[in-house]
């Protein structure tokens, strides 16, 4: 069963924006969950990028700060990271992940290039 989806990636030149979304599974109330947004480049580990509590409470990873976004919206039950003034190191695949107690979840990933 596919519990989360992923859209939004894509081509965007530097200093563009672009919007990540992960919707949850109707077996699944999102806000519910601790969810972040993790992200992979070529060659290297994959990274913590934002996360979102089930309380509400977000935090980034240092280089994102200031310019990514995570939200939720629990009518649509989806989670979103906004990305403003994005640079050709953000390049990678960006996976959504959720997490409730022993009970985690990923999303499929989305390639999000940044060049121009």
């Amino acid at each position: 069963q596919v519990h989360l989806v992923e859209s939004g990636g894509g081509l965007v030149q530097p200093g563009g924006s672009l919007r990540l979304s992960c919707e949850g599974s109707n077996s699944m109330t999102i806000s519910l969950w601790t969810t972040g947004w993790y992200r992979q480049a070529p060659g290297k580990q994959r990274e913590l990028v934002a996360a979102l509590t089930d309380g509400g409470d977000t935090s980034y990873k240092d280089s994102v700060k200031g310019r990514f976004t995570i939200s939720r919206d629990h009518a649509k039950n989806t989670v979103y990271l906004q990305m403003n003034s994005l640079k050709p190191e953000d390049t990678a695949v960006y996976y959504c992940n959720a997490r409730w107690g022993s009970r985690e979840h990923w999303g499929q990933g989305t390639q999000v290039t940044v060049s121009s």
